[in-house]
C-alpha cells in the first residue's frame, strides 16, 4: 500500500517528465496532475519555481513554437529521473519549513499506512494478547480478588452494566470465523448509511444527527450471555473459597495453597475484563511494588554506604527478601559484615516491613517482582498494539472534525477531542462482530465531538443532557411551525412533547443564547447594547442633582435657626454625620436634660414649618 509521500513523489515525478518532454507545463495540467492536498497555494507555489528552475515555461496557456525554439533546452540532455529526485528533495525541502501546527500534525500523520480490515484484526488480536497476559499475571495477585468479587456484586444488583465488569471471554476467536460471511451484508449496509450521513449538510440543522446516530446502538456490544457469566462466576467463587480455606489452614507458601492460587487464577483469566476494572487492579499491584521498592531501596542504601559494592548486593540480597540470616550466609568478607553493623537495625526493621508486606499479599517478594514484569510486557504489548491501531485512523478523525469547523471550538480543539473518541473506541472494539474499525469508530469520535461542542462551545454552560432536550424542542418547534404556520405555544409544546408547560417554560428560558453588550443597535449602529441597560449600582444623574440641592436647600434653612437648635437637629436627624441620635445622646453632648432636647427640637422644627420656609422644601416630596 502506496503513503501519502510516496503518492506526492509519483505525481511529481510525471509533472516533471511531462514538462521535460512538452517545454511546458499550464496551470490547467499542473492541477490535474497533482492531487488535491497539494494545491494549496503555500505548496503550489515552490512546485511552480523548482519547474522554472528546471527550464520548464509555466503559463496559463500552451506557449507557441517560437518561445520554445528560444528556450533552448538548456538542461534537456540530463538525467530526468536524476532531475526529478533532486527537485523533490528540495520540494520535500520546502514543506518541512512549516511551523504551523496543523499541517505538521497532518505530514506526520500521512507517514502512517492505512489498515485494511485483515490488518485492524490483527492488531486486534495483538491488544488481545497484551491483555490476557496482563491478565494471567494479574490474577496470580490475590488481593485484586477484592476489586473483583466487589465489581460482581455491583453488578448482581444492577448497578452497573456488564460490560462494565466483563467483555468476553478469552480464546473464542473462533466465533469471529463463523461470522465473518454472515456480517457483508449488514457491513454494506452500515457503510451506506455511514455515505449519507457524510453527505449531510451538518451547518444546515445538526440536530439531524441524533436520528442518525440511534444506529449507534446497532454497534454497541451488549457483553456476553449473562447466564453464562453467571455460570462462570460461581466456579470462579468455588475455586476462591478452596483457595482461602488452604490458605487458611496451611499458610500462603504451603505447595496445595500455592496450586489452588492458580486454579483461581486461571478461572479469572479465563474472562476478558473491562478495561477500567483490569487498569484499577493494575494500580493495586503497582502500589504494592512501589512500598517494597522503598524498602529495598532503604536495605540497598544501608548495605553500600557500608561498603559493600553494588555487584555483591545484587548477587546477593534477591530472593532472601525476608530472610534475616541473609548476610552471614552470603559470601561477603568480613570487614563489610563489620562495617554492616552500625547499620543492622535499619536493615533488619526494613526486611520486617517486607515480610508484613509478603504476609497482606499471601505471596513472597519474588513473586510478586514476577507478576509485575509479566504485567507491564503485556501492558507494552497492549499499548503498542493500540498505538498502531490509533495512528492508522487519524486522518479519520480530521475528517469527521472537518464537518464540525465554526461550532464554537478551534479545528485543534476538535481534533483532540476526535482522538480521545477514536482511543475510547479502541478500548471497546469487538473484532469478532465483523465490523470494520472505522465503521466503529466513527460513531465514537463524532459523539466525542458533539458532546465536547455541547459542552464547551457555549459562553454559559449547560449539561449535555439539557442541550438533547433544548435539540428536541427546537426540532419540535419548527415541525408545529410547519403545521399550523404561526410559532408554537408553550401549552401546545407541552402537548407535543409531553412534559409539564413549566419544564417548557425553563427549557425556553435556558435555550436563550446569551448576546454581546458591544452588538450595535439601530441603523446607523453607533450605539451598543450595552448603552440601554442601566447599572443599578450607581446612581442615576437625576437622583444625584436632587440629592445635592437637597443637601444645599437644608443647609440654608438651618443657617436661618439658632446654632444650638440647627446643631440639635442634625445630631437629631444624622445630616452631615455617620448617624442620628437618642433625646439622651444629644442631652449630654449639650448637659441638658433629655426634655430640654425635646423642647428645643420641638421649637426648631415650627420655624422650619413656617409657609416661609417649608415651601423650599416642598418640591423635594414632589
Amino acid at each position: 500500500m502506496k503513503t501519502t509521500t510516496e503518492a506526492h513523489k509519483i505525481a511529481l515525478n510525471s509533472l516533471i517528465t511531462i514538462g521535460k518532454e512538452q517545454g511546458y507545463l499550464t496551470y490547467s495540467e499542473i492541477n490535474d496532475l497533482l492531487p488535491e492536498d497539494l494545491l494549496t497555494p503555500e505548496q503550489v507555489e515552490p512546485i511552480v519555481t523548482i519547474l522554472e528552475e528546471l527550464d520548464i515555461v509555466v503559463a496559463d496557456e500552451a506557449p507557441d513554437a517560437d518561445t520554445l525554439v528560444m528556450q533552448e533546452g538548456g538542461k534537456a540532455e540530463a538525467n530526468s529521473a536524476e532531475v526529478a529526485v533532486a527537485a523533490l528533495a528540495a520540494l520535500d525541502s520546502e514543506f518541512g519549513r512549516t511551523t504551523d501546527p496543523v499541517r505538521m500534525y497532518m505530514r506526520e500523520m500521512g507517514v502512517v499506512e492505512l489498515l485494511e480490515q485483515s490488518d485492524e484484526v490483527r492488531i486486534a488480536k495483538e491488544i488481545e494478547a497484551g491483555v490476557y497476559q496482563i491478565m494471567q499475571a494479574i490474577s496470580l495477585y490475590p488481593e485484586i480478588s477484592d476489586y473483583f468479587f466487589k465489581a460482581y456484586t455491583r453488578l448482581e444488583e444492577g448497578k452497573c452494566k456488564m460490560t462494565d465488569v466483563v467483555i468476553g471471554y478469552q480464546g473464542d476467536a473462533e466465533e469471529f470465523e463463523e461470522k465473518q460471511a454472515l456480517i457483508v451484508e449488514k457491513q454494506a449496509l452500515l457503510d451506506e448509511k455511514q455515505a449519507k450521513l457524510d453527505a449531510m449538510d451538518l451547518d444546515e440543522d445538526p440536530e439531524e444527527l441524533e436520528d442518525e446516530e440511534d444506529e449507534f446502538d446497532e454497534l454497541e456490544y451488549t457483553g456476553p450471555d449473562e447466564g453464562e457469566v453467571y455460570e462462570r462466576f460461581d466456579k470462579i467463587q468455588k475455586s476462591y473459597n478452596s483457595y482461602v480455606k488452604s490458605c487458611e489452614k496451611n499458610g500462603y507458601l504451603d505447595a496445595k495453597t500455592v496450586k489452588a492460587r492458580h486454579k483461581f487464577s486461571s478461572c479469572i483469566s479465563e474472562l476478558r475484563l473491562a478495561p477500567k476494572l483490569v487498569s484499577t487492579m493494575m494500580e493495586v499491584v503497582s502500589s504494592r511494588v512501589t512500598l517494597v521498592k522503598k524498602e529495598e531501596n532503604l536495605i540497598r542504601n544501608a548495605c553500600l554506604d557500608a561498603g559493600m559494592s553494588s555487584e555483591v548486593f545484587y548477587k546477593s540480597f534477591p530472593g532472601n527478601e525476608t530472610n534475616f540470616d541473609w548476610l552471614k550466609n552470603s559470601d561477603i568478607d568480613k570487614a563489610t559484615l563489620k562495617s554492616l553493623e552500625k547499620n543492622k537495625n535499619e536493615i533488619y526493621y526494613s526486611q520486617k516491613s517486607l515480610l508484613e508486606n509478603e504476609e497482606a499479599m499471601q505471596i513472597t517478594v519474588a513473586e510478586l517482582k514476577d507478576i509485575n514484569k509479566k504485567l507491564r510486557q503485556g501492558d507494552r504489548k497492549a499499548k503498542n498494539a493500540k498505538s498502531q491501531m490509533i495512528e492508522a485512523n487519524l486522518r479519520l478523525v480530521i475528517s469527521i472534525a472537518k464537518k464540525y469547523a465554526n461550532r464554537g471550538l478551534q479545528f485543534l480543539d476538535l481534533i483532540q477531542e476526535g482522538n480521545v473518541g477514536l482511543m475510547k473506541a479502541v478500548d471497546k472494539f469487538e473484532y469478532r462482530r465483523g465490523y470494520k474499525f472505522s465503521t466503529y469508530a466513527t460513531w465514537w469520535i463524532r459523539q466525542a465531538i458533539t458532546r465536547s461542542i455541547a459542552d464547551q462551545a457555549r459562553t454559559i454552560r449547560i449539561p449535555v443532557h439539557m442541550i438533547e432536550t433544548i435539540n428536541k424542542l427546537n426540532r419540535v418547534r419548527r415541525q408545529l411551525l410547519q403545521r399550523f404556520g404561526r410559532e408554537a405555544t408553550p401549552e401546545e409544546l407541552s402537548v407535543e412533547m409531553e412534559l409539564p408547560e413549566y419544564k417548557i417554560n425553563k427549557i425556553l428560558k435556558i435555550a436563550k443564547e446569551p448576546l454581546s453588550m458591544e452588538n450595535p443597535v439601530g441603523d446607523d449602529e453607533d450605539s451598543t447594547i450595552g448603552d440601554f441597560i442601566e447599572d443599578e449600582k450607581l446612581s442615576s444623574p437625576v437622583e444625584v442633582t436632587t440629592r445635592e440641592s437637597l443637601k444645599e436647600t437644608t443647609g440654608d434653612l438651618l443657617a436661618n435657626l439658632s446654632p444650638r437648635e440647627a446643631k440639635v437637629l442634625k445630631m437629631r436627624f444624622g445630616i452631615d454625620m455617620s448617624t442620628d441620635h437618642t433625646l439622651e445622646e444629644v442631652g449630654r453632648q449639650f448637659d441638658v436634660t433629655r426634655e430640654r432636647i425635646r423642647q428645643i427640637e420641638a421649637k426648631a422644627l415650627r420655624k422650619l414649618r413656617h409657609p416661609s420656609r417649608a415651601h423650599k422644601l416642598q418640591s423635594f416630596l414632589e
